[in-house]
């Protein structure tokens, strides 16, 4: 019996190193650019990555934990009938402190919350048992996504990377940033840079059903009915797009989105990531932007990275990308944990994706896409503002690097397709 297991385990590990090492993402070789111009260019982008438009909506960017988390626990506490909220990354601290204290009161009062957390990225909740007995003994409803468990051996790579909170149907946030200390109390370098996105308007109802998606995977018994999903009203004008991208294989539709942006860029294209780690036929797509008059920057984190062998890796390929006219910031500070793509002053993609391979092909994802040219123009001043304390990179810097970085950067590409 103790073979037989070894021979399953050997076989399970190479199931898992084909599906996450092997399986290369598809080719937009042929792929048309759309105009992104067009008043219609929402909808065929909806129709395109299969993803909900809605119109009427209320944007409210929220840079740094210094906002945002004030923001959520605000919402949090006027909350009358629910709380949905799924995190990547739950980590205890004063910041999940202030969290559990909410919700446990709300949900004394008779609000109806429901918490996902990730197996991975969340699992230090599932070890202090003490703040699960008081979140489940206040009547909240408490679920780990892909549990470390025989049953779920082939999901055990895929994770939820989404951060989402929905109150009462009506409020919700999608950003880059989950529940931990480090997004509002100095750390090493001083609190992480991130932004989370607060949303009113018909796309509240879309993005809990991306919740409820992961949920009822997890749990069963979906929260759903009018209370979940009140009849939406229109608080303000911007259309958004919510694309909900899960795991299936070669693609994703958040993949489809980004790269059918990167090809249909015309004047300006700006990425924003902490982990760039792009596969060939990405970077490919933004050297030929940059080639085709396109004015592409790529602001990333800098030597202050929670990741140095991601960071390796990414660097691994800026040599093609400089050389096509590419301009590449590293931001020097703190930790850089935005993820945005801005194209042609017009369009804003903001969520939880990466550009990297996991996120475009492995895990569950949430952006909000939207062609509204004052919320570029209000991202865009974050960006404009990072970009002072940022050290632009050149080919002559980066060719001159020395040995040990080009070392770590070749053993990067071993685990390249699991960042």
């Amino acid at each position: 019996m103790t073979y037989i297991a070894a021979l399953f385990s050997l076989l399970f590990v190479v199931f898992v190193l084909y599906r996450t090492l092997l399986v290369r993402p598809i080719s937009f070789r042929g792929a048309e650019p759309i105009d992104l111009d067009d008043r219609h260019a929402s909808d065929l982008i909806g129709a395109i990555s299969d993803a909900a438009v809605s119109s009427g909506n209320r944007i409210d960017v929220l840079t740094n934990g210094e906002r945002f988390y004030p923001a959520e626990v605000t919402a949090m506490r006027a909350a009358e009938s629910s709380i949905n909220a799924e995190f990547y990354v739950f980590w205890l601290g004063s910041v999940a402190d202030e969290f559990i204290d909410v919700v446990c009161e709300r949900a004394a009062a008779g609000v109806r919350v429901h918490l996902l957390v990730d197996a991975f990225g969340s699992a230090g909740l599932g070890t202090f048992r003490r703040r699960l007995r008081r979140l489940r003994g206040a009547g909240c409803f408490v679920r780990f996504y892909h549990p470390f468990t025989p049953r779920l051996l082939d999901k055990v790579n895929v994770r939820t990377h989404r951060e989402i909170i929905v109150v009462d149907g009506r409020v919700a946030f999608v950003g880059g940033a989950g529940i931990a200390d480090h997004w509002l109390h100095p750390v090493k370098n001083g609190p992480w840079r991130d932004m989370m996105i607060r949303v009113e308007g018909p796309s509240v109802r879309q993005i809990q059903g991306v919740f409820v998606e992961n949920w009822v995977e997890a749990a069963g018994d979906p929260p759903i009915g009018p209370s979940y999903f009140p009849s939406p009203e229109s608080p303000g004008n911007t259309e958004v797009v919510v694309i909900n991208s899960s795991s299936r294989g070669r693609s994703s539709h958040t993949q489809i989105l980004h790269r059918l942006l990167l090809i249909s860029a015309r004047r300006s294209l700006t990425i924003v990531t902490p982990y760039f780690f792009p596969d060939h036929g990405v970077l490919g797509e933004i050297a030929a932007a940059a080639r085709r008059g396109v004015e592409v920057r790529i602001l990333t984190v800098g030597p202050k990275t929670n990741l140095p062998l991601v960071r390796a890796g990414g660097r691994r390929v800026y040599g093609e990308l400089l050389r096509a006219g590419v301009e590449i910031y590293e931001y020097e500070p703190t930790m850089y944990h935005v993820k945005m793509l801005l194209v042609d002053d017009l369009w804003a993609v903001v969520g939880t994706t990466n550009f990297d391979h996991r996120s475009f092909m492995i895990n569950d994802e949430i952006n909000l896409a939207m062609a509204d040219r004052g919320i570029n123009r209000r991202l865009w001043s974050d960006v404009e503002r990072d970009l002072t304390e940022s050290h632009q990179l050149t080919y002559d810097e980066w060719s001159r690097r020395p040995f040990g970085v080009r070392f770590w950067e070749q053993v990067s590409r071993v685990f390249g397709r699991q960042q």
